[in-house]
Parts: structure tokens; C-alpha cells; sequence
């Protein structure tokens, strides 16, 4: 027909995908004078439907893949197949061929459809599906898995082989021991087989007639379990294990005598065992955590060990409390020093911090006896008087690991001390948002540096924060609400005392002392309105317990107490002042020392004992109030007993009086000089209960200055009578 008349050298004209409107009548010539007959074309509206399949996808290495063209009512048609390849440019082109047969085996992968075609009548199909074929670039490769490695006593394991890409077809051939070693024919299977024999274990698939082999997959060892028990055991042995530790985890076989034993760990943790029995982590990171199993292999192998869990949990922060945290006098401050999940093995280590104004930053210096670190997790300083900084760190194991270090705590001292102090401008701890306060750094520095912590969030700051630093006075910036402590920081490393002073805005506060006042002056407490005066009753508490209520706006105390010391408020037409402590500083009383106590009391017992002795002798020979001591004469033997006796008792005060007469010998020729002494003593008597003045008289009759001549009588001599006197003495009492 003209409307499809073409121009081609060919002789021959192909019509992709033919439609209705290709139907008509066709001729062909070769030049003007040769022309053939008219055939015609039907094309049928309703197409016949076609189909192309491939009984494998995969054409393995040196096969072949058959593919099926399939036309509904095929009589009469042949079938033209089309094969898709690319060409240098990278663009496809099609390759068509008519064969008889609808089956036709190929050997080259592409991209392939099919038609059909019939001759009488005319009739094409449309094209076909379309089925990509593979090349296989060398011979697959079987792939073998097991559900275990070990079989248990009395059981088996499964071991599955496969090929990839999977197809269908393939059987599977088993082998225990050498690959080259003959198939356990009697497992010959399609899919999974059990084993229950230890042993090397291979496999390859198989297919076709002639059967066409894959590759051997690789080896798998099947252990059969022993009695033995493996166990994971962790070195050293701590219940909780941190970030960066060094930690050892090991394999050991119970009873597993002198055996050389080949290890095999599993985890499902991020570390690769080796097939040792110890497994070192020098820094242990999260990705560690996880399961830790292992066994022991020798000519059998042992049952898998029980799963050791380790958690890896994030370095430790060390916390120190302090108690207490303002230090009173001989108290003793207490360190502690914990972090969360603490378990044994920790040492501890303690420092203070030691101000370098100049650099705004601190040292800090381990406290006596904590160099290598102590077993206790307290410490306890003695002797702290004035404000100092703290820290402490935990560490264990070698080489030491170390937690974070603890966050600063300070213990504040308000005693005032003469080599570096603070002193707040006006002299009270609460002021107005309107006041003006300064504070003042005093001491043997040029160097000083004021700071603060506040309460709330632990925030350590100075001056030219929150105020104006001169020289060594800074001034407070009281538009800023505070309840804080204050120190000075010298550039010789000291703290001062510590101030808490409060800024605020509301209408009344309490006017009380800064510092700490001293026991036995006077203190005036005082309440102070902003913008008006008190015209009805003020409450005054102390520790919250009510102590003053009348118009008196001021609180004295004459002379201030320990007893004294704590909270004071005052409340004022239901408005009510923040609470203020005030510190009450004791008297410093020399220590008296015992051994003088000791000496005088073991004097007057001693002097008592002696006069209970001497009372004792006295009263012996009678129990009357006078004595009679015998002299006897020398010179006649005979006893010439002269006494005298005069009673001078006081029935009032019971005073007693004694007299001793005294009668010397006649013969003075043993007499020297001729002249005989008396010796007098003075005895101080101490009487419990009531009060005696005894008098002790000594008379002596014969006192002769010359010498007696034998026979002859002595001359006249002066007679002197010599009294001594005894009185009780007053020092001791009596």
C-alpha cells in the first residue's frame, strides 16, 4: 500500500509492533519493470496473548538456561526472540531471529522477549515479557552455617548449606574430615541436616545432568561438649566498672588440670577477643558493655561458659560534705568524701586550697596522712580556726584511676583575726537594697581579693562581679538581692573570717551584729523599718521562740551568753525581718594546771597527819587538861616531880591552857658554860569542828649563870621563867 511504501536495500521490512492499522496489502519491487504480487495482511484486534520463560536465571559457569516462548492456538507459528545488549555508545539494540522451535537453549545472559509469527494467514503477536539472564563469572560458592559450634551430651546441631545467588535445582553434598574425601551419601539432602559426630564439616551443591558442582563451602568445626566448665572471671573484681579503668577478663576451666587448652570467647559487645584466655582492656569504654561467654577446646571442647554481663557506667564525681560548716571554738571539722554506687577498694584523697589572688585561681595541697590516700572515706582536721576550702578525690587500682575531683566546700570561721579580717560598713548582717555597704580587707597583704559564694546554685565569684574593688575595700552593689558569705583572700594564700550578709527589699529588717560578739559585753538588737517608725508592738523571737513583745523596737542584752547565741527575727504589724544567727565568741581562760592543786593538798594532809600524831602522844597519859611531864635530877637520883597545873578553860569556847614546869638539875658541872638552855618550839594546831587557843606554857626555875661550887650552896642568881606561847595559825584555817 502506498502509505507504507519504503525505500530499502535490503529487500526486507520489518513492522514493530504491528496494530490494526498495519493490516493491508504489501507488494515489493526491485525496479520499475519487476514487481511482485500483493499478500495481505490481516491483523487481528484482539491479540494472541505470548509468554517467555527460563528454567533458571543464573547461566552457572559453562551451562546453558533454556528459554520457552508460549503462544495461544501456536499452530502454524514460528517464534522470533529478541535479545538486548549494549553497544560502545552505551545505547541498547535489539537482536531478533526466527527459529521453528518455541524452546531454544541459550548461552549468553541479556535482556530477552519473544513473538510470534505465522505466514498464512498473516498474523504477529505482540512481544512478550521480558526475562533478564545472568552470567555467571565463575562457578558459585556453597555457603555453610551451624545453630551451634558445640553439640551437647546427647544432642545434636544442624548445619544448613546454601548458594548465592539461590535458584532452585540444587542438592546438597556433605563431607566430615577432607574435602576430597567421599559424600556421607546417606546425607544427601535439599535442605538442613543434624549431626551429632564432632568433626570438620564442608559442603557444596550440586544440579543437571550431568550434575554440575558449586565450590566447597568453607570449614566448620563441630566440638563435641566435656564435663569441664568454663567460667569468665574479671580482674581485679569490682562490682562496678567506669570509663577508663583498666580491666581484665579471663577464661578459666574448672579442673582443667595441666591441659593446653585452645579459648574462644563470644560478646556481643564491640571488642574482638582473641583465642586467648585473658582478654586485657587498658581503657574500657561504653561500647564494652555487653555479654562475655567463653570455652575451652582440646581434643573436645567444654560447655560454653555461664554469660558475664559487665556494664561500663560513666567516671565517677566525687561529692565532700563538711560538718560543720562554720566552725566554733575546739570544735573539729569532718570531711567526707562519696560518690554514687561507691564499692570497696577506693582510697581517698584530701586537699585544701590555698589563694593566689593574683592569678584569681587557688592550689591545692594534700592534707597530712592522705598522700597515699586513706581506706576511711572521712577525715577530720583539728585545730581549724579560720575559714578554709576543701576538696577531695577517689581513686583505686594500679596504675591509680581516678574519679573527677569533688566540687570545693568551705567551713567559715566568723573569729576575727588580727593578721587578715574582714570588716563590714554599717556593722550589721542585714541591710537595705537603699544602703550603702562596703567591705574592707585588713591585714599584712598588698594584695587582696574579696569573694563570695552564693547559696543557691554554689557559684564562687569576687567583687568585680557584683561590686567596685578599691584598693583592699570593695563596695557592694545592693540593687542585687543576696543572702551570702563574704571572705578576704590575702596574696600570701590566707582567708579571712566570714561574714553572711543579706540584701533585701523588703520593709524591715534586723539590725544585728556582722561579726561574732564576745561573751559577758552588752548586745543591742534592733528592728528598723525603711520608711516609717514602730507604733505598736514589736516581737522579737530567738530560735523562734517569742522572747520580747512591747513597743520597744530594741532588743538588749546586758551581758550576752553562750546561751545567747543562734536566730533572731522581729515581727511588726504582721510584716516580719529575715532571720539573722549571731555568734557568740567565749572568753579565753588560761588553762590551770593540776600540779599545784596537787602539791597543796598533799601539803595539808601531810601537816594534819602530823598534828594528829603529836595530839595522839599528848593525850595519852591522861585525859585531863593539864599535863605533868617528870624531870629527873641527875645528881641525887630522885625523882623530884614539881608541877604546876592552872586550869584556864573556858566553859564558853573550851579554850584550853598548858603548863609545863621545868626543874633543872642542881649539879651543873656538865654544864659548860654553866648556863643550861631551854629550847622552845611553836607548834601551829589545826582542830576540825570547833576552835581552841591552847596556850603552852615552859617555866624554867633555875636558870644560873655561875658555877656551883661542891657542897657548897649556888649564889644568888636572878630566876628567870621563859614562856613560850603556842597559837593556832590562821593560814591554815583553825
Amino acid at each position: 500500500m502506498d502509505t507504507n511504501h519504503q525505500s530499502h536495500t535490503t529487500g526486507e521490512i520489518t513492522i514493530y509492533h504491528v496494530s490494526v492499522s498495519d493490516e493491508g496489502r504489501y507488494k515489493c519491487k526491485f525496479d520499475i519493470w519487476a514487481e511482485s504480487a500483493e499478500r495481505l495482511l490481516k491483523v487481528t484486534a484482539g491479540r494472541r496473548g505470548v509468554k517467555l520463560t527460563a528454567d533458571r536465571t543464573i547461566i552457572p559457569l559453562g551451562g546453558r538456561v533454556t528459554l520457552t516462548c508460549s503462544v495461544e492456538d501456536p499452530a502454524g507459528f514460528k517464534y522470533q526472540r529478541f535479545r538486548q545488549t549494549s553497544d560502545s555508545s552505551g545505547e541498547t539494540s535489539p537482536q531478533a531471529e526466527i527459529v521453528d522451535e518455541s524452546n531454544r537453549v541459550i548461552s549468553q545472559g541479556g535482556k530477552y522477549t519473544c513473538r510470534g509469527w505465522r505466514n498464512e494467514p498473516y498474523v504477529v503477536t505482540s512481544e512478550s515479557n521480558a526475562v533478564i539472564i545472568h552470567e555467571t563469572a565463575s562457578r558459585p560458592k556453597a555457603e555453610l552455617r551451624a545453630d551451634d559450634r558445640d553439640i551437647p551430651v546427647g544432642g545434636s546441631v544442624t548445619l544448613t548449606c546454601s548458594v548465592n545467588p539461590s535458584s532452585s535445582g540444587w542438592k546438597y553434598f556433605w563431607y566430615r574430615g577432607e574435602k576430597t574425601s567421599e559424600p556421607l551419601t546417606s546425607q544427601l539432602s535439599a535442605g538442613p541436616i543434624r549431626v551429632s559426630e564432632e568433626g570438620v564439616y564442608w559442603c557444596r551443591g550440586g544440579r543437571g545432568e550431568p550434575v554440575y558442582y558449586t565450590e566447597y563451602s568453607d570449614s566448620i568445626t563441630i566440638y563435641r561438649d566435656v564435663p569441664n566448665k568454663a567460667v569468665v572471671t574479671l580482674q581485679p573484681n569490682w562490682s562496678e566498672i567506669y570509663r577508663g579503668e583498666t580491666i581484665t577478663l579471663r577464661c578459666e576451666i574448672k579442673d582443667g588440670g595441666d591441659t593446653e587448652w585452645e579459648y574462644e570467647w563470644r560478646t556481643n559487645s564491640s571488642e574482638k577477643p582473641s583465642n586467648q584466655n585473658e582478654l586485657s582492656i587498658r581503657s574500657v569504654s561504653a561500647s564494652h558493655s555487653g555479654v562475655y561467654r567463653c570455652k575451652g577446646s582440646e581434643n573436645s571442647s567444654t560447655y560454653w561458659s555461664d554469660p558475664f554481663n559487665l556494664t561500663v557506667s560513666d567516671k565517677p564525681q566525687s561529692v565532700l560534705t563538711v560538718s560543720p560548716s562554720w566552725l566554733s571554738a575546739g570544735a573539729s571539722v569532718t570531711l567526707n568524701c562519696s560518690f554514687k554506687d561507691q564499692s570497696a577498694g577506693w582510697r581517698f584523697y584530701w586537699y585544701k586550697a590555698v589563694p593566689d589572688p593574683p592569678v584569681n585561681s587557688y592550689s591545692y595541697e594534700l592534707l597530712p596522712g592522705s598522700s597515699s590516700g586513706t581506706e576511711q572515706d572521712s577525715y577530720i582536721v583539728h585545730g581549724q580556726t579560720h575559714t578554709a576550702e576543701y576538696a577531695c578525690i577517689a581513686g583505686r587500682g594500679d596504675p591509680v584511676y581516678y574519679t573527677y575531683n569533688s566540687k570545693s566546700q568551705f567551713v567559715w570561721s566568723a573569729d576575727f583575726h588580727s593578721s587578715v579580717s574582714l570588716t563590714v560598713s554599717p556593722d550589721r548582717a542585714q541591710h537595705f537594697t537603699s544602703d550603702s555597704v562596703s567591705l574592707s580587707c585588713e591585714g599584712n597583704s598588698t594584695e587582696w581579693r574579696v569573694r563570695r559564694l552564693s547559696p543557691e546554685d554554689r557559684d564562687l565569684s569576687d567583687c568585680t562581679t557584683w561590686g567596685t574593688m578599691s584598693g583592699s575595700t570593695c563596695k557592694l552593689n545592693t540593687n542585687q538581692l543576696s543572702d551570702t558569705v563574704y571572705w578576704c583572700e590575702s596574696g600570701s594564700g590566707e582567708f579571712s573570717n566570714a561574714v553572711n550578709i543579706t540584701i533585701q527589699d523588703k520593709d524591715m529588717i534586723l539590725l544585728s551584729p556582722a561579726r561574732p560578739v564576745t561573751e559577758g559585753d552588752s548586745v543591742s538588737l534592733s528592728c528598723k523599718l525603711r520608711r516609717q517608725t514602730f507604733d505598736s508592738t514589736v516581737f522579737f523571737y530567738h530560735n523562734e521562740k517569742l522572747i520580747q513583745n512591747d513597743t520597744r523596737w530594741e532588743l538588749n542584752i546586758s551581758a550576752v551568753s553562750k546561751s545567747d547565741e543562734g536566730f533572731y527575727k522581729c515581727q511588726h504589724s504582721g510584716q516580719e525581718s529575715a532571720q539573722s544567727w549571731m555568734s557568740v565568741q567565749a572568753v579565753s581562760r588560761p588553762e590551770r594546771s593540776s600540779f599545784p592543786v596537787l602539791l597543796i593538798v598533799g601539803l595539808i594532809c601531810g601537816i594534819v597527819l602530823i598534828i594528829l600524831l603529836l595530839l595522839l602522844y599528848c593525850y595519852r597519859p591522861s585525859k585531863d587538861t593539864c599535863f605533868k611531864r617528870p624531870i629527873q635530877s641527875e645528881s641525887s637520883n630522885t625523882d623530884q616531880n614539881e608541877a604546876q597545873c592552872n586550869t584556864c578553860t573556858s566553859p564558853q569556847h573550851g579554850d584550853v591552857c598548858l603548863y609545863e614546869s621545868i626543874k633543872h638539875s642542881e649539879d651543873t658541872e656538865h654544864v659548860a658554860g654553866g648556863y643550861q638552855e631551854v629550847t622552845y618550839s611553836l607548834l601551829e594546831l589545826k582542830h576540825f569542828g570547833k576552835k581552841y587557843d591552847s596556850l603552852l606554857y615552859a617555866q624554867d626555875f633555875s636558870h644560873n649563870k655561875g658555877k656551883k661550887k661542891k657542897g657548897g650552896s649556888s649564889p644568888a642568881a636572878a630566876d628567870e621563867t621563859v614562856y613560850s606561847e603556842v597559837k593556832p595559825g590562821s593560814s591554815l584555817g583553825v
